[in-house]
């Protein structure tokens, strides 16, 4: 047998992006991983709730989220909690959304549409900030030459000094090899958001200092009268940027 004969047990591997879409095919799965792009960790039994759906049915399908490593799993006592794998399945699962076709779906109430129109202006995105917000720090810090596009975005040193002036800790590679600066194709802008762990330590940030504000019960976050004039200051972010009911519609395109 020569060096290029193979036996015929032998394996070789191949990413099997079937199966990762099989997982995502069904409408409940895929509204389950969606709400957790909070970035908390949920019940089964809060999740069938959000779902609608019993909660035999949501056991079934996070049984099959976490054997095929979306989700991650702990016991506290005598419950379950689930959350994302981590931030490479949330970058993926905003990613795929910035990718599908919109669906139409009903609004039945004022107070519908003006949480839906939350949720478009900011949200977390697992740990960082999306929505038009999200949209419009990556591109003010762009603009002002704290991130540049050099093969995809990096932190410029006026950016590291910006930080720091801040009182931003160092965001550097860590022992998690988390990636400094990364993009998410924001679903709702159709424009990318800042994520990496430079979004993340913004995110935690602006929390901290409450410029924003996470709503308890969803993903929307709500920019204080801190924030707006941290915002506005720090970046030159307009009025548009920072007000939900001036953010423009996300294109349909």
């Amino acid at each position: 047998m020569n060096r290029w004969d193979v036996d015929q047990e032998s394996l070789a591997e191949t990413p099997d992006i079937a199966a990762l879409a099989a997982l995502l095919a069904d409408r409940t799965r895929a509204a389950i991983c969606m709400a957790l792009l909070d970035g908390g960790s949920w019940t089964a039994g809060e999740l069938a709730e959000y779902a609608s759906v019993a909660p035999s049915t949501t056991t079934e399908h996070l049984n099959l989220l976490v054997s095929g490593g979306l989700l991650a799993e702990e016991r506290r006592g005598r419950r379950r909690y689930v959350r994302l794998a981590g931030p490479d399945a949330a970058e993926a699962l905003e990613n795929l959304a910035g990718l599908a076709p919109y669906r139409p779906v009903p609004i039945r109430s004022l107070a519908e549409a003006n949480q839906r129109r939350a949720l478009h202006h900011a949200r977390t995105c697992y740990d960082h900030i999306a929505g038009a917000l999200g949209v419009a720090l990556a591109e003010a810090m762009t603009e002002r030459g704290l991130l540049a596009r050099d093969y995809g975005l990096v932190l410029t040193a006026a950016g590291d000094r910006w930080l720091t002036a801040l009182g931003i800790p160092d965001t550097g590679p860590s022992a998690a090899h988390r990636a400094h600066v990364r993009t998410c194709f924001d679903w709702t802008v159709r424009r990318q958001h800042l994520s990496g762990a430079v979004g993340a330590a913004l995110y935690r940030h602006a929390v901290d200092r409450a410029w924003i504000v996470k709503s308890p019960t969803t993903r929307i976050l709500s920019v204080t009268a801190a924030g707006r004039t941290a915002f506005r200051d720090r970046l030159g972010l307009p009025d548009e940027a920072l007000c939900p009911s001036l953010a423009p519609a996300a294109p349909r395109g």
